[in-house]
C-alpha cells in the first residue's frame, strides 16, 4: 500500500486505532480498502476524487448514497472529505454475473425501489445521467487528447445519435447508471446496491440495458427482467427501445475504456476491456436494423 494512501486513512478522525487495513480488489475506477479499528469494527473505505473525465462528483454520490441508504438498499456513509468516503461495512458476498442471473427477481424488485424512492429521499445536488450526453463528452475528450480510437470516433458519435433519435420518447426515473455485477452485495437473503457515483436521472431502460449487457443475459433473460419491471407483456415498441438502450449502454461502456486507458493509474487492462465492449457494441447494433 501506498505510504501517502496510507497516511490519508490514517488522518481520518474517527479512527483513534487503526489495526489493520486490507487491500480490496475489483474496483477499475476507484481504489477501496476494508479498515479494521482496535474494536475490530470494519469500515469500507473507497479513496475518490471528483472525475471531471467521466463527469464524476463526489458530491453527487455522497447524496446518492446517502439517499440509497434512507430507502434500506445501500450501507450507510459514515465519514467523508474531499479525498475519502467512508461507509458501514456490509459482511455479504459480491455476486458475479451468474448469481446476477440467479437473484434477478430480487434485483428487479430492488430497481425499482431505487428508481421510484430515491426522489423521495435526495437532497441537495441531484444530476442527470444521460447517456448520449455521455458518449459526446467522451468523443470530444478522446478527440482532444489524441487517443489512437480517433479514426472511428466519427461513426461511433453518428450511429449514437441514430440510437437516440429512435429510441425517444423517454420515461426518467432516478437510475444507478452502473449495474455491474460487482456492485451487488448480498448478505442472508437481502441485497445491497453500492457504488453511487454514476447515479443520475435517466430513463429505467439504461438500468435494465445495462444489467443486461454487463451480466450477459440472453434474449429471454431480457423477457423476463422486462417482464417484471413492467409487470406486463412487452410490446414490439418497448422491446425495441430497449435494445437500443442496452446497445448505448455498450457504446458507452466501450467509450469510458477508452476514456480510462489515458487517465487511469488502476492495475487493469483497459486495453482489452475496451477491445471486448467495441465487439459486443457492434454485434448489438447490427441487431438493431435501424
Amino acid at each position: 500500500m501506498q505510504k501517502s494512501l496510507q497516511k490519508v486513512i490514517y488522518n481520518v478522525p474517527i479512527f483513534k486505532k487503526i489495526k489493520r487495513i486490507n487491500k480490496i480488489d475489483g474496483g477499475i475506477t476507484n481504489q477501496n480498502f476494508m479498515v479494521t479499528d482496535h474494536e475490530n469494527k470494519n469500515y469500507f473505505v473507497r479513496i475518490c476524487k471528483d472525475i471531471p473525465e467521466h463527469l464524476i462528483r463526489r458530491e453527487n454520490e455522497i447524496n446518492s448514497s446517502t439517499a440509497a441508504a434512507k430507502i434500506g438498499v445501500s450501507p450507510k456513509i459514515i465519514y467523508t472529505n474531499n479525498k475519502l468516503i467512508i461507509f458501514e461495512f456490509i459482511k455479504g458476498k459480491t455476486l458475479n454475473e451468474k448469481e446476477v442471473k440467479e437473484n434477478l427477481i430480487e434485483i428487479i424488485k430492488l430497481l425499482k425501489k431505487v428508481h421510484t424512492n430515491i426522489p423521495k429521499k435526495i437532497e441537495g445536488l441531484s444530476q442527470i445521467f444521460w447517456v448520449f450526453h455521455v458518449i459526446r463528452h467522451y468523443k470530444n475528450f478522446l478527440d482532444k487528447n489524441n487517443s489512437k480510437y480517433k479514426k472511428i470516433l466519427n461513426e461511433l458519435i453518428d450511429i449514437s445519435e441514430k440510437i437516440e433519435k429512435y429510441s425517444s420518447p423517454f420515461d426518467i426515473v432516478y437510475g444507478h447508471n452502473d449495474l455491474l455485477a460487482a456492485n451487488f452485495i448480498k448478505k442472508n437473503r437481502k441485497i445491497y446496491l453500492v457504488d453511487w457515483e454514476y447515479a443520475g436521472y435517466n430513463t429505467p431502460l439504461f438500468d435494465l440495458g445495462g444489467l443486461s449487457s454487463n451480466n450477459n443475459f440472453n434474449k429471454k433473460e431480457d423477457i423476463i427482467m422486462l417482464e417484471n419491471y413492467f409487470d406486463k407483456k412487452i410490446s414490439n415498441s418497448l422491446l425495441s427501445k430497449y435494445y437500443c438502450l442496452k446497445t448505448a449502454s455498450l457504446l458507452r461502456e466501450t467509450m469510458w475504456s477508452m476514456v480510462a486507458e489515458l487517465i487511469s493509474t488502476i492495475d487493469f487492462n483497459y486495453k482489452d476491456y475496451t477491445i471486448q465492449n467495441l465487439e459486443n457494441f457492434r454485434k448489438a447494433f447490427q441487431k438493431l436494423n435501424i
